[in-house]
């Protein structure tokens, strides 16, 4: 009998050279054998089925998470938010998120409930990017992460910073080009930064470049080969817009629940050390999303919104009183993870603000 490399039955089967290893250890490849350290296939094997895309198809209860590190991102809150969530009794339809981030609670629904339609949006282009391309081309976002988590994995740490730094430069080169041509390159290179920078960070100039340095971890986990594609299936049929949040106002009706994630507002003048977009989110605009929740408040839609609350620095503070004077503002209790000084980090106070007449007290 022929056989064939690794190497020889990628080129033939038109996959990666780890993806045909992974195929020979899970048996999945007829009469392939290992000799010494390595795998030779018979040469008239064919391709197995990719099980895949079947299995996430299936697997509708697949619990999914974010796949980017994220400022304020909810997974901690989430046990106080799903309290929230008023898809139970049939009449909540559809869900969106205009200030998506991370996508911690969107992660968390889409794991939960079956919705009629989902709608996602943010400012942010790189990050509304890499949604769509997990979305649409998932199979060589994951080519490039692999190759980049192999070449990662075997530098030492001054050919890591050197390779980092190249990463970031060409990401910041696409960034300025957002040629369509690049759109996974920039997606794969987001992620990849995301995963191996400082603290997870998204942080631009005054450019809008990137400018976050290398984080210092051991062994990162670039390619999440199992949650990115399980975050695939489960985008399939969400709306993804790149935009201000006042543009989902047409996707809201009263079949549906909007969850607000803004920019929060700074405790201190020295708190909002972290830009994620070149644009600043100041008090008259969080003035302004207060009115846009009163107007879809008024058309029947169900509403949460997170924020901070500044009477962790000053009781005095009644700025959200003020502005969300007909809504209901409950306080809980969070850990502020990610500050530019380290002793400010720690147990805090945040807002959940809500139309919301009852809610899931068991949750």
């Amino acid at each position: 009998m022929e056989y064939m490399s690794t190497k020889e039955a990628a080129d033939k089967w038109g996959i990666s050279q780890r993806r045909v290893t992974v195929l020979c250890s899970e048996n999945r490849v007829k009469d392939a054998e290992m000799i010494g350290n390595m795998w030779v296939i018979p040469a008239g094997a064919e391709k197995p089925a990719d099980a895949r895309s079947l299995r996430y198809s299936a697997q509708c209860e697949q619990k999914v998470k974010p796949f980017l590190k994220w400022a304020g991102g909810k997974g901690q809150l989430l046990p106080e938010i799903e309290k929230y969530y008023p898809f139970n009794n049939g009449e909540i339809t559809k869900y969106a998120e205009p200030f998506v981030g991370g996508g911690a609670v969107l992660f968390d629904i889409l794991s939960k409930y079956d919705l009629d339609t989902v709608y996602i949006s943010d400012i942010n282009s790189d990050l509304i990017n890499a949604y769509r391309v997990v979305r649409d081309s998932i199979d060589e976002l994951i080519c490039l992460l692999e190759q980049m988590q192999s070449e990662f994995a075997d530098m030492n740490t001054d050919d890591r910073k050197t390779y980092y730094l190249s990463k970031r430069n060409r990401f910041n080169d696409l960034k300025q080009v957002e040629d369509e041509h690049f759109k996974v390159e920039r997606a794969a290179l987001m992620i990849f930064l995301n995963r191996t920078c400082f603290n997870g960070l998204y942080r631009v100039n005054r450019k809008g470049l990137f400018n976050v340095p290398i984080g210092s971890y051991k062994n990162p986990l670039i390619c999440d080969e199992t949650n990115l594609r399980a975050v695939s299936y489960k985008l399939q049929n969400v709306t993804i817009v790149c935009g201000d949040y006042r543009e989902s106002a047409d996707f809201i009706d009263e079949k549906t629940f909007v969850y607000f994630d803004p920019p929060y507002r700074p405790l201190t003048h020295t708190a909002n050390f972290t830009a994620y977009t070149e644009e600043l989110f100041n008090d008259e605009e969080q003035r302004q999303l207060a009115k846009f929740v009163d107007e879809i408040d008024k058309n029947g839609a169900r509403i949460l919104v997170s924020n901070s609350d500044p009477k962790n620095n000053n009781t005095n503070d009644n700025f959200f009183e003020e502005i969300y004077c007909n809504h209901t503002i409950t306080r809980v209790e969070a850990t502020r993870m990610i500050n530019s000084n380290g002793q400010a980090r720690g147990k805090i106070k945040e807002l959940l603000i809500s139309n919301a007449k009852e809610i899931c007290s068991s949750c």
